[in-house]
């Protein structure tokens, strides 16, 4: 952690906070993600030691409470204190801020078809979903995963990168960076549709469905309300 020398709150909280990684670690913990493999999972470029490093750091400030769960699968989750809880109001900002300034296309370093799969499993409407589970397949043109799955139901939901060997249900084909424009507000469903970016094929009674079986980012509101408001503005 780098000291600045200076007897001001900003300075002490940025001595905290201004690792790298560490405020999209409190950005998951804030969603929800409070075991290590799946905090792993969602922050693609990290080392297992590093972010073991920067979560027994957020410990140490007393943002960060480990606990042990000897009955649970994952034995062991990390849940923020009350202090880490009073990030949410930072990383709204950061949102915010991010969304109207910060946000243009995706460079190609941000097209990581795994994490949008990641994503989107944890943004599944269970109510939404058939009664039955869901086989969706996706093929990102151009990305080094040639194809993918999303296996649903309305209990669990898991990301395959290889055949899980069920009959699937719903193809979506789609340019990478358009579904993670939709994904993050940029772009409407229907828009891409429209301009051939993205096809879904398979029974009609679920295509249609399909869009509705996601909440989408959480930061998609931001980003669709700065658009409006730079539209606006133009």
């Amino acid at each position: 952690m780098y000291k600045y020398g200076q007897y001001c709150p900003i300075a002490k909280a940025v001595e905290i906070l201004g690792d790298r990684w560490t405020l999209l670690i409190v950005r998951d913990l804030l969603t929800g993600t409070c075991h290590f493999n799946d905090l792993e999972r969602g922050l693609p470029g990290i080392s297992r030691s590093l972010l073991s490093e920067r979560l027994r750091r957020l410990q140490q400030t007393g943002l960060v409470e480990k606990v042990n769960q000897p009955d649970s699968r994952q034995r062991t989750a990390y849940y923020l204190t009350e202090a880490g809880q009073e990030l949410q109001a930072v990383i709204n900002s950061l949102l915010v801020w991010g969304a109207r300034w910060a946000f243009e296309e995706p460079e190609e370093s941000d097209l990581d078809p795994v994490l949008l799969l990641w994503w989107m499993r944890g943004r599944v409407r269970p109510e939404c979903l058939p009664a039955s589970r869901v086989v969706v397949q996706f093929d990102f043109r151009g990305a080094r995963y040639k194809n993918m799955w999303l296996l649903l139901d309305k209990e669990d939901a898991s990301v395959c990168l290889t055949n899980p060997g069920f009959d699937v249900d719903v193809w979506v084909t789609a340019d990478l960076s358009a579904f993670l424009q939709v994904w993050l507000g940029r772009l409407s469903f229907e828009q891409v549709l429209a301009d051939g970016l993205v096809t879904v094929d398979g029974l009609p009674g679920l295509t249609a469905a399909f869009p509705t079986w996601f909440a989408y980012s959480l930061a998609a509101p931001a980003v669709r309300a700065a658009g409006a408001d730079l539209s606006a503005a133009g």
